[in-house]
């Protein structure tokens, strides 16, 4: 009786641990920034902690984010100026797309 009340404990922590780690959800940011030879580099910066993201013909994407508040800040290549765009919230399983982001020279 012992043995089937200790693997009975066992069964019910592992399937809390699963349902706590399958209710953690992911998001994500998009952008196309405009002209699309004008960025050199994308970075997401949170705190202490930078990310960056492939441009492929102008577009980004940052995924597998919590849920939280970032800065994206865009390297450009001259002529044109560096970009920073300041408090992008992200929600869980949301994808925050910032749309088009035109570069000035």
């Amino acid at each position: 009786m012992k043995k089937l009340c200790a693997i009975l404990a066992l069964l019910i922590v592992f399937a809390l641990g699963a349902i706590a780690y399958t209710n953690i959800k992911l998001g994500g940011i998009i952008g196309k920034i405009s002209p699309a030879d004008a960025a050199a580099s994308v970075s997401l910066v949170a705190g202490t902690d930078t990310l960056k993201a492939q441009l492929n013909q102008g577009v980004f994407t940052f995924t597998n984010l919590k849920e939280g508040v970032y800065t994206v800040w865009i390297r450009a290549n001259a002529p044109y100026k560096d970009a920073t765009i300041e408090k992008v919230a992200v929600k869980d399983s949301a994808t925050t797309d910032l749309g088009e982001i035109k570069l000035l020279q």
